[in-house]
Formats: structure tokens, C-alpha cells, sequence
């Protein structure tokens, strides 16, 4: 995994995020950087009620991180 991914999934397990706010700050115009949207893709996180969560890939990924 990426370093930007475990910054991303990090990120979101520090604090409840919303959907607008977790877009916003980690939009990106470079497909290359395409963080947020490989994480949705990957099933690392998910939108619950217009709050960003850790799914159980995104959490175990987590603590296995290095």
C-alpha cells in the first residue's frame, strides 16, 4: 500500500469525517494521486450516512502498516 493511502486511512481514524470534508481535502486533479478514490475502489473505506468510515480491509491494512 502507498504511503498516501495509510496517510488517508490514518486521517480518518483520528476523527469522524464527513463525505464533503474527506472529498475536499483529499481531491485531486493528478490521476496518478487518485487517493480517495483507489481507497473507495479497494474497499478501505465507505460512506455511512454521509460519514467516512474504515471498513475492516481499511483497519486491518492499518494495523499492519508499517
Amino acid at each position: 500500500m502507498t504511503a498516501p493511502t495509510v496517510q488517508l486511512l490514518v486521517w480518518i481514524a483520528e476523527q469522524s469525517r464527513g463525505h464533503a470534508e474527506t472529498v475536499e481535502a483529499w481531491k485531486t486533479s493528478c490521476p496518478r494521486l487518485a487517493v480517495w478514490e483507489d481507497a473507495l475502489a479497494d474497499d478501505l473505506v465507505r460512506i455511512d450516512g454521509g460519514r467516512v468510515l474504515l471498513t475492516t480491509a481499511g483497519r486491518e491494512l492499518l494495523r499492519t502498516a508499517p
